[in-house]
């Protein structure tokens, strides 16, 4: 099956396979790559986990379940400059660290097998995830509380010193939004290390898994400049001045659009 396409099966209602969609994701960078096959290797950890948890009612499961993988040295990839390997999850699992986006999938897998509710926040700058019903969030690299001080504080360090906690900063989000922010950041790792076909692969998928922004459309369209493509820039800067509202950036985005009309089409 095309990975694409088995990537989106997996996240049709009602219960979103969403472990098998990033393996299916994963599966597009890495041809040889047999999702279903890291699914059943996936069993003996379900089983390290579950040995490793206390006995207590599932509502109260879900610091120890992380708590649990991190005793088991899953942790955040602290490596520098992060590497694409940081967010495929067939990689992640094989490794035990990555990005906390990364790490909560799999928690979150865990925690579907074993009963636990455990939902995905996506908190800016840093993924966290929350039991249904708690007064706070935990961070899927080491299952520390994070109350309303501690999430402020965790913005600032990765959004700035100017940064106010929203109340959407802390609300669950739903596979889709989770495989868009994974295909997102994986764009940026393959832009990184300076693989532009990778990135695209990413950036093309970020528009399949929910609206696509400004930012989305400015994305593509370095990807599109670094592969000398001008066709393909010019369509995303379009787009992006579409849906842009702020005055100086169109103003940019005009002149940049009437620079590339007067260069030749390549494509």
């Amino acid at each position: 099956m095309d990975p694409r396409a088995a990537c989106l099966a997996c996240l049709q209602p009602p219960t979103p396979r969403l472990l098998e969609a990033a393996l299916w994701l994963a599966a597009e960078h890495q041809p040889t790559l047999q999702p279903l096959e890291v699914l059943q290797r996936f069993n003996d950890l379900l089983l390290q986990v579950r040995q490793g948890l206390p006995d207590l009612p599932s509502r109260q499961l879900a610091q120890p379940l992380l708590q649990r993988l991190n005793a088991l040295q899953f942790q955040e990839d602290d490596e520098y400059p992060l590497r694409p390997h940081s967010a495929l999850l067939n990689r992640v699992l094989q490794r035990r660290c990555g990005q906390p986006l990364s790490l909560a999938i799999v928690a979150m897998e865990l925690a579907q097998r074993l009963g636990i509710a455990l939902h995905g926040v996506s908190f800016p700058g840093h993924f966290l995830v929350r039991a249904p019903g708690a007064d706070h969030l935990l961070d899927p690299c080491s299952g520390r509380r994070l109350y309303t001080r501690e999430c402020r504080d965790l913005l600032q360090q990765h959004m700035g010193p100017n940064s106010e906690l929203q109340a959407n900063h802390l609300e669950a989000c739903d596979a889709h939004s989770m495989l868009q922010r994974l295909s997102r950041n994986l764009r940026q790792l393959h832009l990184n290390a300076g693989e532009p076909l990778a990135a695209l692969k990413d950036a093309e998928r970020v528009l399949q898994f929910g609206p696509a922004t400004v930012p989305d459309h400015l994305a593509r369209a370095e990807i599109y400049q670094r592969l000398d493509c001008p066709q393909g820039e010019r369509f995303d800067l379009h787009l992006a001045l579409l849906l842009c509202d702020d005055p100086s950036q169109r103003l940019q985005l005009s002149q940049r659009l009437r620079q590339l009309e007067r260069g030749p089409a390549l494509h």
